[in-house]
């Protein structure tokens, strides 16, 4: 028996999927650019769109631009188009097919497309155990509900086609969703719905027993009875296998039968569909073969782009199904299946289950660590099947040296969730191919979320990225319960400082918030407020300047306080006091130093009006005392040389910051004092911060704390040091008598002032 013809592929469709995979290629490698085009693309392919060229272009120059309009300036920023992989190429090529395949005679396009609809429907109740299914492919993944719901309005109301809304006046329709349900997906329905907000009801999740983001099927109960009894027309049930949320399953088995007593419409979504394509799926999520439809989004879950999302559905009455949108008769609009046609043939079914089932052992390998670290709370349904896991830092067994952190302060709640949110955003930005997530619960507050079924597909992630992720926790716990331990002792001590001001932001994920207060002025409130912004920003960059592990910041972009410093995590060796007392004491010499130089110009010019009247009354005074003959230049020497005069030598400083002049000799004997102390026979300090040693750091408390030096100690050790110099370098230096009539700038700047109890020699030439 001769064997049938081997057909050959049509040379189009080789060369097709030939240049869509080099395209492909090309756009994600980025190296299609010439030396040429390099230089147009800096130069013009951000400008303003120009005119459609006459002469066309071809597929090359096309395709450049499209790699520049999707990669940009990422050869700077260093980022890159995410890598698809075959089975993302698989789908690619079906939007390219369907576009070719749409030109086909009309006979044989409704055959082909026939068939790609009836295979991808048969495979897909198949792997999701839906039996007897139909299926509605469509982009928006909220379309899908959107048309069930014309279905079941159709269905409930008989004349509906002939008189549109006006047979809905006299029974409204209710569609009921849970509280847990994604935001906006009710109000949506009413508006594509036309109806009011009044026809949908929210149904509260449990608040005494199961799970908090399951539906409260006792009160469902309830409400419908109430709006029957009412004259409304129950019409459809939307619940979750897996919130968007916590990726919990409400009670399906139960909501079911409820449906069927009121003759409702159960419709049901939520991630938890993928795993019913596993060979043991919990009871909870196989419920949902039961119901009336669902909605399953295989891009995410499979790792492919562009595929659609898919509604299946069972209703007998063909005619309503095309009344509602579900069916269609244009062949071309069965071609959205394409891609996940190609896609599901390139995976196989071994290749579908694998990709779910490595999903949720991702989930359980994460949860089995999560239970091993202490200070954190997990919230998950099932420990042994949820492929979802939400946990969050908890103070409640936060350890610390002090005890339990609870009830330190008010408003713990926003502070834990300000912390977690931080947790959450280290976590994605150090372990990205994690893909952790922040959300936030109206229950347990600001959580991380790892949804593997969502994200690892596209991201790839595996079991090692899972242990880095674990491990970067067991780093950033001991963090978040020291700084919530200082949080309170930080505040204590800036409310000791008069010159510091402790801002009682809960928002913000750190130590806490202080802005320096100067003293009193007689300032208006605008001017005021700019020395206030004036000093807080130098303080800031002081701040920045000092060898520490702290990070100072001046806070969130858009937050609401301004003019602050907002200091971020604390380690276990911290030492508040320290912290604060620098903090105020930078701050008070920023103050006074831009005090002196906004006094400067008036203080200078009252200085040089003093000097002039001092050095006229000093030229008189030796007048006077040496007479009218020593004044004489040659008559003066040689008298001066016959009979010396023995004038006294008075010198004087110039203090900047009293704007006077003051004798030298309160400064001579300051240093005679110094000399003294600093002889080797009297003691001095030998403490010293050593090389290396981060400041704000107690002794013993950290591993590279080698000193208990204060950053304070330092800095006076430092100028101490300084005046010993000084002083010993001015030492039997010779003033003149006379005072020049300008202050010298080096002299101005050298009598500024210096900190308490510690003085430097400044003495000013008279000549």
């Amino acid at each position: 028996m001769d064997k049938p013809p081997v057909k050959m592929m049509d040379p189009t469709l080789a060369e097709m999927g030939n240049h869509l995979s080099d395209a492909m290629k090309i756009l994600e490698s980025g190296k299609l650019v010439s030396e040429q085009g390099t230089e147009r693309r800096k130069l013009s392919w951000k400008d303003i769109p120009g005119p459609l060229q006459g002469d066309g272009q071809d597929v090359v120059n096309i395709l450049q631009l499209v790699q520049n309009l999707m990669h940009g300036d990422d050869d700077q920023q260093g980022h890159r188009m995410q890598y698809v992989g075959e089975q993302g190429h698989m789908a690619l090529l079906g939007h390219s097919l369907a576009a070719y395949i749409s030109v086909l005679e009309r006979e044989r396009l409704r055959k082909l497309t026939t068939r790609i609809l009836s295979d991808t429907t048969l495979w897909l109740c198949r792997l999701f155990k839906y039996e007897n299914g139909s299926a509605y492919y469509h982009e928006d993944d909220r379309e899908g509900l959107l048309k069930v719901c014309r279905l079941v309005i159709n269905t409930h109301y008989e004349e509906y086609a002939a008189e549109g809304f006006t047979v809905l006046s006299s029974k409204h329709p209710v569609i009921y969703q849970s509280a847990a349900c994604r935001p906006g997906l009710g109000q949506h329905l009413c508006s594509q719905l036309g109806l009011p907000l009044s026809s949908l009801c929210t149904v509260p999740c449990n608040t005494m027993f199961g799970s908090l983001h399951q539906m409260d099927v006792a009160l469902l109960d309830k409400l419908i009875k109430d709006d029957r009894e009412s004259g409304k027309v129950p019409l459809l049930l939307i619940a979750n296998a897996g919130t968007p949320g916590a990726g919990h399953t409400d009670k399906l088995s139960r909501l079911k039968e409820l449906c069927a007593q009121y003759d409702m419409w159960l419709h049901v979504e939520g991630v938890n569909l993928a795993t019913l394509a596993l060979g043991q799926a919990s009871s909870t999520v196989t419920a949902a073969t039961k119901c009336d439809s669902m909605t399953l989004t295989p891009g995410p879950w499979l790792g492919l782009p562009a595929v659609p999302a898919v509604t299946l559905y069972r209703h007998e009455d063909p005619a309503l199904s095309l009344a509602a949108g579900l069916t269609s008769s244009q062949p071309v609009e069965k071609l959205r299946a394409l891609p996940l046609w190609l896609s599901l043939q390139y995976l196989g079914h071994d290749g579908i289950v694998e990709r779910i089932k490595h999903a949720s052992q991702l989930s359980q390998q994460l949860l089995e660590h999560l239970k091993t670290l202490a200070s954190i709370k997990t919230s998950v349904e099932d420990e042994l099947n949820s492929p979802v896991v939400v946990f969050r830092f908890s103070q409640d067994s936060a350890p610390s040296s002090g005890g339990s952190v609870e009830g330190y302060f008010a408003g713990e709640r926003d502070i834990l969730d300000a912390l977690n949110r931080w947790l959450g955003e280290q976590l994605a930005q150090q372990v990205p191919l994690s893909g952790v997530d922040v959300v936030e619960l109206e229950d347990e507050g600001t959580c991380v979320r790892f949804s593997p079924l969502m994200t690892a597909a596209a991201l790839g992630t595996q079991e090692n990225d899972v242990a880095a992720l674990v491990e970067k926790l067991g780093e950033i716990i001991p963090v978040l319960s020291c700084t919530l331990r200082f949080r309170q002792d930080f505040k204590d001590e800036v409310l000791q400082q008069t010159l510091l001001s402790y801002i009682d932001d809960l928002s913000w994920p750190g130590l806490g918030v202080v802005r320096y207060e100067p003293r009193n002025t007689d300032l208006d409130e605008e001017k005021r407020q700019q020395r206030v912004e004036k000093i807080n920003s130098e303080l800031l960059k002081k701040l920045m300047e000092l060898d520490t592990d702290l990070e100072f910041s001046g806070g969130p972009e858009f937050g609401e306080e301004t003019n602050c410093i907002f200091i971020g995590m604390a380690t276990e060796d911290l030492d508040v006091a320290e912290l604060v007392e620098t903090i105020g004491s930078v701050g008070r010499d920023i103050e006074e130093s831009g005090k002196l130089f906004e006094n400067m110009t008036e203080v200078v010019r009252r200085g040089i009006q003093e000097a002039e009247l001092q050095l006229q009354k000093a030229n008189e005074e030796k007048l006077m005392e040496e007479g009218v003959l020593r004044q004489i230049p040659l008559v003066g020497s040689v008298l001066n040389w016959f009979s010396p005069v023995q004038a006294s030598v008075k010198g004087r400083t110039f203090n900047l910051a009293e704007g006077c002049l003051d004798s030298t000799e309160p400064v001579y004997s300051i240093k005679a004092q110094m000399n003294k102390e600093a002889s080797p026979d009297s003691p001095r300090s030998s403490t010293k911060r050593f090389p290396g040693q981060k400041l704000f750091r107690r002794h013993g408390a950290g591993s590279d704390s080698v000193s208990d030096t204060s950053s304070i100690s330092q800095l006076e050790e430092s100028f101490r040091e300084t005046a010993h110099v000084q002083a010993t370098d001015a030492d039997e230096a010779e003033v003149p008598q006379e005072l020049p009539a300008h202050i010298p700038e080096e002299t101005a700047s050298s009598d500024q002032r210096v900190p308490e109890g510690q003085e430097t020699e400044s003495v000013d030439t008279l000549r």
